[in-house]
C-alpha cells in the first residue's frame, strides 16, 4: 500500500474516533464499561477527541510528503503512538476500567502498530 493510501485510512480512522468521542460519548463510553456521570467526564471525552483528531490531521497532511526522512519519522511517531495506546488500554482492562467491548482498544492499537511498522519497514525497504 502507498503511503499515501496508508496515512489517508490513518487520519479517516483517528478523525472518526476524534467525532464520536466528542459528540457521543455517553453512547460509546458505556459499551466500554466507563460511565460517563457528569459534565467533567463528558469533557475529558471531548478533550481526548483534540488528540485523535490531531492524529488523524497530522496523518492527513503529511500523505503527500516525499521527503524520505520525514515519512519516516512520521511512521516511527505513529507506531510510538499506537503502542502507547496499546499500553493504555490493555492497562484499563486489566484494572477493569474497560470491560466488555474495551478490550477491543488494546487490539485496535495493535494493529494499527503493526500496520504503521509495516509501512515503515516497506518504505525503507524502496
Amino acid at each position: 500500500m502507498t503511503n499515501k493510501i496508508f496515512l489517508t485510512i490513518h487520519s479517516i480512522i483517528y478523525s472518526a474516533f476524534a467525532l464520536v468521542l466528542f459528540f457521543l460519548p455517553t453512547l460509546v463510553w458505556p459499551m466500554y464499561g466507563v460511565e460517563v456521570n457528569d459534565k467533567y467526564a463528558y469533557f475529558l471525552s471531548q478533550h481526548t477527541s483534540i488528540f485523535l483528531g490531531g492524529l488523524g490531521a497530522i496523518s492527513f497532511y503529511f500523505r503527500n510528503v516525499q521527503d524520505k526522512e520525514a515519512v519516516t519519522q512520521l511512521l516511527k511517531a505513529l507506531i510510538s503512538t499506537n503502542l502507547l495506546g496499546v499500553i493504555i488500554t490493555v492497562y484499563a482492562g486489566v484494572t477493569g476500567i474497560f470491560v466488555g467491548f474495551g478490550w477491543s482498544d488494546p487490539i485496535f492499537f495493535a494493529v494499527l502498530t503493526v500496520l504503521s511498522f509495516l509501512q515503515l519497514k516497506k518504505y525503507n525497504s524502496q
